[in-house]
């Protein structure tokens, strides 16, 4: 059995529910995500559960403070990585938040995204299978596993309890 690459993804909301904050990855070359809008996160440190490792990615990614989250859900991506590792996702939805956003991370642009415009960003495929879940108001916690292969997805199930 091959352990995973633990990490988080959070998707903060604006105070009118109206935007979401999002990373545009257009600042390093070479990004295995570059050109695509994702959330924020990163890997949880080996000291830290995966609470402490989302509220750290988001303060250092953005200068916002977590004040209210929710975990919406788990994503397992088999082959995901640079070199074909297993990466495992804890998505979050932040609700509340305190502080100023700063000029943002070293991989890209932050920007607030209308949700009526989330489909037309370039992400990716995958991210429009579980991104709607992370939003809605469906109180269940989604719980998926998402193959790929050579850079792309082959397959996506999930359960929703």
């Amino acid at each position: 059995m091959v352990t995973p690459v633990l990490a988080t993804l959070a998707y903060v909301l604006s105070p009118d529910r109206r935007q979401v904050l999002m990373l545009h990855r257009n600042k390093r070359p070479g990004d295995l995500h570059l050109g695509k809008y994702v959330g924020l996160g990163g890997k949880v440190e080996r000291s830290e559960d995966v609470v402490t490792g989302v509220r750290r990615e988001i303060k250092e990614e953005s200068g916002l403070i977590a004040e209210e989250l929710t975990l919406r859900g788990t994503v397992l991506w088999p082959g995901f990585g640079k070199q074909g590792e297993d990466w495992l996702g804890f998505v979050f939805r932040v609700d509340a938040y305190t502080g100023e956003l700063h000029d943002g991370p070293d991989e890209g642009t932050l920007e607030w995204v209308g949700l009526d415009a989330i489909r037309s960003l370039p992400m990716w495929a995958s991210d429009h299978e579980w991104l709607p879940m992370v939003l809605d108001d469906d109180p269940r916690q989604f719980h998926g596993v998402m193959p790929y292969h050579e850079g792309e997805m082959v397959g996506w199930s999930y359960h929703r309890i």
